[in-house]
């Protein structure tokens, strides 16, 4: 791997409790990862812009957070990131997602791991990463398993997690680096 473009700030050295707690939550939950939200720490708006949206749309939100979580790993798949890709849920483990639910992320239409809500959600993951082209059959599906809010939220939640992974790609941030222990 080549050096990280971008330094971690240091834990120890953040005067902000809130700051610090919000790291402690990350390596106690698994995601986001602590290194990346030590990089975003250089700007304290950024990091609190991004630690609410994860908040609010990833951990909380309208739509089951375990598929969200199965549509985090497929972008990460997707746009070859592997540091996010190696991330995963806690909550999501918890709520029954295991390893052999990430294996055929990418051949999703074909695997029997995924009921047809999962495979919807990942149809539409699919298209908002790869610019695909969207017909009245597409939305049909999503529309048989999905809300407007549900989608909404889903549909922000792939275009965020896809800008971020493409850019934290281009750092060569590592895990364990900062607070290790998930």
């Amino acid at each position: 791997m080549s050096k990280q473009r971008i330094s971690y700030v240091d834990p120890d050295s953040i005067a902000d409790p809130k700051m610090k707690a919000e790291l402690d939550r990350c390596r106690r939950e698994g995601t986001p990862r602590p290194e990346s939200q030590a990089v975003r720490a250089h700007v304290p708006a950024v990091f609190w812009s991004f630690t609410d949206t994860w908040r609010e749309v990833f951990h909380h939100g309208v739509l089951d957070h375990s598929i969200k979580e199965l549509c985090r790993v497929y972008v990460s798949r997707s746009v070859k990131c592997e540091y996010c890709g190696n991330q995963r849920s806690v909550k999501s483990a918890k709520a029954g997602l295991t390893e052999a639910h990430y294996l055929d992320l990418l051949e999703f239409e074909s695997s029997n791991r995924f009921g047809p809500r999962e495979k919807a959600a990942l149809a539409y993951t699919e298209a908002i990463v790869w610019d695909l082209e969207t017909d009245d059959a597409m939305w049909d599906r999503l529309r048989a398993h999905f809300t407007e809010p549900e989608l909404v939220e889903l549909g922000y939640f792939v275009a965020i997690t896809m800008g971020q992974q493409r850019w934290l790609r281009t750092l060569n941030i590592d895990h364990h680096q900062v607070l290790a222990g998930t």
